[in-house]
């Protein structure tokens, strides 16, 4: 028996309005907008076992979400359902030792960078999740407005709201923090997701770029990686622009998952038959889409810097 809830979630400063479906011991979530798509709330850490019996269920609901959605997770690339499917690509690296990564997978910049941090003097160290070092974290996060050309969500944020924030998945989660002089200029959160592990937040000080402490910690990520046998480190969607190349430099490759979109009204039926269950951003082609973030990157640029 599925119940129908809805709370009020706060992104970025904003109270969003959430649909929440309890399908089983699974709670399924979507925004409160026109077309609700669905999907399991942490995807990242389950996979959909029986998603005709989900879908079956949600479709009893009342009221029910237009469309959902669900995707496999690695290592599962080979589709296994017959549901209309489109694909989504991945940044992972395939583990298989720290020293094969580092001499094979990385790009050879990439490689020295992780040298240079090292003889920089950066030490990169697990930690706890203590007050010192929630406020390096507010304090990186408040560095500067901007970071990749757009505005940087966490700029702003108070101590009690990063604590808060960056506390709810720590059960999951081992975190390691990049250190000069004793100070941090950079951290992860690397989240453990059963068959792979994956990069929840890595952040550094942009005045410490030329010390390379994102690359040495992705180095740390890796090299844990062997240690646990986990076979695959995930970072987010594989993406163009400055953060893809950084990606591949570092040995990210683009893999493919299949992700179902199941239509559960006459509504979700009609939004998939047209292609809008992407909203704009679907129906924008990719070349105008790097045209208007170059313009939006030059924007913000002219607003606060070169940062």
């Amino acid at each position: 028996m599925q119940e129908l809830e809805s709370e009020e979630l706060m992104v970025d400063g904003q109270a969003i309005k959430v649909n929440l479906w309890r399908v089983g011991d699974r709670k399924i979530v979507s925004l409160d907008s026109f077309v609700k798509t669905a999907r399991i709330e942490e995807e990242e850490y389950e996979d959909v076992e029986d998603p005709a019996a989900t879908i079956d269920a949600l479709r009893e609901a009342d009221p029910k979400p237009d469309i959902f959605t669900f995707v496999q997770r690695l290592p599962e690339t080979e589709p296994k359902y017959s549901y209309y499917r489109e694909w989504e690509s991945i940044a992972a690296i395939p583990i298989t030792t720290y020293d094969h990564w580092l001499k094979k997978q990385v790009d050879p910049t990439a490689r020295n960078k992780v040298r240079k941090a090292q003889k920089a003097g950066v030490i990169v160290r697990e930690v706890d999740f203590t007050d010192e070092f929630v406020k390096g974290m507010v304090n990186i996060f408040n560095e500067t407005p901007v970071r990749q050309g757009r505005p940087f969500w966490h700029y702003g944020k108070d101590f009690e709201t990063v604590k808060k924030q960056f506390s709810r998945n720590l059960f999951r989660e081992d975190l390691f923090g990049a250190y000069y002089n004793d100070d941090l200029i950079g951290f992860i959160f690397l989240a453990y997701a059963g068959k792979y592990a994956m990069l929840g937040q890595i952040v550094s000080k942009i005045e410490h770029r030329e010390k390379a402490p994102n690359n040495v910690l992705i180095a740390k990520a890796v090299e844990v990686c062997e240690k646990k046998k986990i076979p695959y480190l995930v970072y987010a969607l594989w993406v163009e622009g400055s953060l893809g190349e950084f990606k591949r430099n570092n040995g990210f490759e683009k893999i493919n998952l299949p992700r179902y979109y199941c239509p559960l009204t006459a509504k979700g039926k009609i939004v998939l038959k047209l292609n809008l269950h992407h909203g704009l951003r679907g129906i924008i082609p990719e070349n105008l889409k790097v045209r208007l973030k170059n313009i939006r990157k030059k924007w913000y640029a002219r607003k606060w810097g070169n940062i």
